[in-house]
């Protein structure tokens, strides 16, 4: 029997708690552009974590090559191999490419959780700058192009120098992770914290995954004015 409050009306369930996130320690991880720096130290940080890791390149060869040197048991394939042994799958190739790779693996990636992290922008002489791309952001873009897949964005503020540096035990950085469904950026969001000093933190829709990349281009200028390698915290959270 279904019990009602005073206004009689059922009473409303408990809310849920927005860092009870899942377990995501099973889960099998693939990298696109994981050779490049910022895919290679992801790649380095979760496998340390102790995540089963797949290293993705366009050249199989090249990509082994650098899975052995990472170790922590990560492999490495072509692109659409890695594509298919994941269960997640972070892209993190160049930005003039984003559209060629993400055309190309559209089967593989179908049904996969698909974390975006690429950062469109441009350089010139007074220093980096972000671009918009037609569809509003490249998260947004990779939607567009992977109807079939679930396609989140996260991972945009990291430092590839701090990543890859073996003496760091900890990343003292929050992670912003935009998506479409909850249960899904609660993956994304309990991925990162495993990686230790990290925290993930929802940060709406994907509509609003312009304004995250974009922030990369005030990063860098406040890494070269400070000779530092900047992340974000969120505070009050």
């Amino acid at each position: 029997m279904t019990t009602q409050d005073s206004s009689g009306s059922a009473p409303k369930p408990p809310a849920k708690d927005p860092w009870d996130l899942p377990d995501v320690s099973g889960l099998s991880v693939g990298v696109l552009g994981g050779t490049g720096p910022q895919g290679r130290g992801l790649a380095y940080r979760l496998a340390r974590a102790g995540q089963k890791v797949t290293l993705g390149s366009r050249d199989a060869a090249r990509a082994e090559q650098a899975a052995a040197e990472l170790g922590f048991g990560v492999e490495g394939a072509d692109n659409a191999e890695c594509a298919r042994r994941s269960d997640i799958v972070i892209v993190a190739v160049p930005w003039d490419g984003h559209a060629k790779t993400l055309q190309s693996l559209r089967e593989e990636l179908a049904g996969k959780l698909v974390i975006d992290c690429v950062n469109p922008l441009g350089f010139d002489k007074k220093g980096a700058y972000a671009l918009k791309p037609e569809e509003g952001s490249a998260a947004e873009q990779a939607a567009a192009l992977l109807p079939d897949s679930r396609v989140t964005a996260a991972f945009h503020h990291l430092s590839a120098v701090l990543l890859q540096d073996e003496s760091i035990e900890e990343i003292d950085t929050d992670v912003l992770v935009l998506g479409e469904v909850r249960a899904d950026t609660d993956l994304v969001q309990a991925l990162a914290g495993r990686i230790p000093g990290m925290r993930g933190i929802f940060a709406g829709r994907l509509r609003n995954a312009h304004q995250v990349e974009s922030l990369v281009a005030n990063l860098i200028s406040v890494n070269r004015r400070y000779k530092a390698h900047a992340g974000l915290r969120a505070t009050d959270v």
